[in-house]
């Protein structure tokens, strides 16, 4: 469920809880800006002994505020802030947004406590505010930068001096700037519903540390993509850092980062790896129409060094360059003679192009199907010569009419990130065209043209929240789960994939040789045989697994001999025996598992297995749930597809579909122990050529340090 925030981006009302009669603290700087901003609601501060401050009638306690105040901005130490809020949801204030820091953990928990049960609504703590600037409302504790202008884009921050960054250094005009501070009630998603709505926005930037809650947050992005407008998130934060810090190899592989990418991905949702990538693309959209998605750039300019070095460019992140059809490349032909026909364009390598030839060559492109937008790459420096600025103005009129006539995005990229000629930018603007400073940050613009322009955000969080019931059999499984502590032993491992239909080898652990002997024909020769203890999760690596057992005196010497390793490499080991195994010959070895990767639920990761599946590292991941058809599309990324596909026939090509299937199918078993399990590796799965026949050989989960409380929500 979302919270209405309209009573803080646009309140009527606003009192003051903070403001000095002596000295010029936080709340007499919002004062001081809402009256210099020509603010049109009352301001009513609260002293406990003033009269008036900056010339308002102030009351000495909140039991004194008589009328409906929309929201207070509470500017004091950390010590009072949460007996304030008490207050304030006694008397007859909507909302509170706290800018105070510095809380101690006895504090803080009592804030949070409180915003989760209260009527008030909370924003912050932690944070720098709001500015409205379609409204002329700066509830904000600084002077915010004469330079800005009311605009379209608004700007959602987690971070108060992100927020100063982007707007000391962005060119377009703002509509709203909301720093969130530490959310412990409203979310950025909360404010980013609103905007979507808003009638004064049309592209959100969001700078974000984290995600409170990753459905509220895709909701929210599906609410903005579905009014037609543009939404980009700068993630900081990204280093690799093991999301589910186990003893399982997907613990190693996959990292928060990993999840995060695997979300945005999902949802459609543009972004951006650092400032100058989000003020350009914000920038961008700003301007332009949007991109249809799967199409190409045609890349044109007056410099073949310029365009072959975008080209370049655009291959490192992964932006299409549009191959001309044959109609086009001869249209471009007969206007631009001596050109080459295929994309990039450089005008300057044609004979006495005119300003004409230049215009159709661009309309050509712009009518192939395969050219989803156009960059233009040319200096446009403040810094340039004045004669030099004259002699490029042809060129600019030029993009400014494709801008104007045409139907795909027209983007100029200043190659550089110098400033840009003001007026050359205006010319443009004026036209549909952006203007951006910066070759590597403008294909990264243009790229995000073509994001959430298929609502897919919606999918994502409706697919986590269409779960099936569990079964007897599920229901049974998750309370014998939920009585363990850390690894789960083989019985029970293999009780949870015959659950979900996976296919194991048949397998049974048996406490000494002479049950082994007894047992041994249920699983027959040859079989592995493998120390079966909860305590010891990579068997091979201490030399508790023997393969290739052909007969009683070869199934004694392994017990044997594992026993006598175990007992050196790790004493301290709660043994449960030992586990024979169907000695299933596969001709690749796979790995698949997943871990928890909050707040967005489980994460699945597939690719190369065995013992140096580590070392490899080959893997690809997404978020569980999923589908045979998108596990086929993971493993497609892996170096393990590209072997199972014939890589240089080194093994005939082999059919992935029994594969994706147990990738789909893991994947629900992940999602519907969200909370109960932590961690599971499928390694080795083994894999047979050709026909793709497979079984999983190991089994390893780990149960959530939290228990079932730790599912989020």
């Amino acid at each position: 469920m979302h919270i209405d925030v309209s009573s803080m981006v646009k309140p009527r009302s606003v009192a003051i809880i903070g403001a000095s009669a002596k000295r010029s603290a936080q709340g007499n700087v919002v004062i001081n800006n809402l009256k210099d901003w020509g603010y049109e609601g009352s301001i009513v501060p609260v002293h406990p002994t003033a009269d008036r401050i900056e010339g308002f009638r102030a009351v000495n306690s909140v039991h004194e505020l008589e009328t409906q105040i929309d929201l207070a901005v509470v500017a004091i130490p950390a010590a009072q802030v949460t007996s304030t809020l008490r207050d304030l949801e006694a008397s007859k204030v909507r909302s509170a947004m706290i800018f105070t820091n510095g809380f101690s953990n006895q504090e803080e928990r009592a804030l949070r406590s409180f915003g989760t049960d209260s009527r008030l609504i909370v924003h912050g703590p932690n944070c720098m505010g709001l500015v409205n600037f379609s409204n002329a409302i700066p509830l904000y504790p600084a002077r915010p930068s004469l330079r800005l202008r009311t605009g379209k884009v608004a700007l959602v921050a987690q971070s108060g001096s992100a927020a100063i960054s982007v707007m000391n250094s962005t060119t377009v005009g703002l509509s709203k700037v909301i720093t969130v501070g530490s959310e412990f009630q409203v979310s950025a998603a909360d404010y980013i519903r609103w905007l979507a709505d808003d009638d004064e926005t049309t592209v959100i930037g969001v700078v974000a540390e984290s995600i409170k809650n990753a459905a509220a947050f895709a909701g929210a992005a599906e609410c903005v993509h579905a009014a037609g407008k543009s939404l980009i998130v700068l993630k900081v934060g990204r280093s690799e850092v093991g999301v589910a810090a186990t003893q399982a190899h997907t613990g190693a592989l996959a990292t928060s980062n990993d999840a995060y990418n695997s979300f945005f991905r999902e949802t459609d949702i543009a972004t951006v790896a650092d400032y100058d990538e989000l003020i350009a693309s914000l920038e961008c959209a700003a301007v332009s129409p949007r991109m249809a998605p799967g199409k190409g750039v045609a890349i044109v300019g007056i410099s073949g060094g310029q365009t072959a070095l975008a080209c370049d460019l655009a291959d490192a992140q992964n932006v299409s360059v549009a191959a001309f059809g044959e109609t086009t490349s001869q249209e471009l032909h007969h206007w631009l003679p001596g050109s080459s026909g295929r994309n990039p364009i450089d005008f300057g390598a044609t004979i006495n192009v005119e300003s004409h030839g230049m215009t159709e060559a661009i309309r050509a492109m712009m009518r192939d199907e395969a050219v989803g937008a156009i960059v233009a790459l040319q200096d446009s420096q403040e810094s340039m010569n004045p004669v030099t600025r004259r002699n490029y103005q042809s060129t600019f009129e030029t993009y400014a009419d494709a801008g104007r006539l045409g139907n795909k995005p027209v983007v100029v990229i200043s190659p550089t990130a110098e400033n840009v000629d003001v007026d050359l930018r205006a010319l443009l603007n004026e036209n549909r065209v952006a203007l951006i400073r910066g070759l590597h940050a403008g294909l990264r613009a243009v790229a995000n043209l073509s994001k959430g322009v298929v609502g897919r955000a919606g999918d994502w969080a409706s697919a986590r929240r269409e779960r099936l019931p569990p079964t007897d059999t599920i229901a049974a499984l998750k309370r014998d789960v939920m009585q363990c502590d850390g690894t789960l032993d083989a019985g029970l491992s293999f009780r949870l994939l015959r659950a979900y239909d996976i296919p194991l080898v048949k397998s049974v652990v048996v406490a000494d040789f002479e049950t082994a002997r007894r047992r041994a024909p249920e699983i027959g020769f040859p079989m592995v045989v493998k120390i079966a203890s909860r305590d010891i999760q990579h068997r091979s690596d201490i030399g508790a697994v023997v393969l290739d057992v052909l007969d009683e005196a070869g199934l004694y010497d392994a017990i044997t001999r594992i026993a006598g390793n175990v007992a050196k490499a790790a004493p301290a080991a709660s043994i449960d025996g030992y586990e024979l195994q169907e000695q299933f010959v596969g001709d690749v070895e796979a790995m698949a598992g997943f871990t928890s990767a909050a707040p967005f639920g489980a994460m699945l990761v597939m690719g190369t297995g065995g013992t140096l599946v580590e070392l490899t590292a080959d893997r690809a991941v997404r978020l569980a749930p999923v589908n045979q058809g998108q596990v086929s599309d993971l493993l497609r990324e892996t170096k393990l597809f590209r072997r199972l596909d014939g890589y240089r026939n080194l093994m005939p090509k082999t059919d992935i579909s029994d594969l994706a299937d147990l990738g789909a199918k893991l994947s629900r078993l992940a999602s519907d122990f969200e909370g109960i399990l932590e961690a599971c590796d499928l390694n080795p799965i083994s894999v047979r050529r050709e026909t793709g026949e497979l079984r999983v050989v190991d089994a390893l989960f780990i149960r959530s340090q939290g228990g079932s409380d730790a599912a989020i929500t």
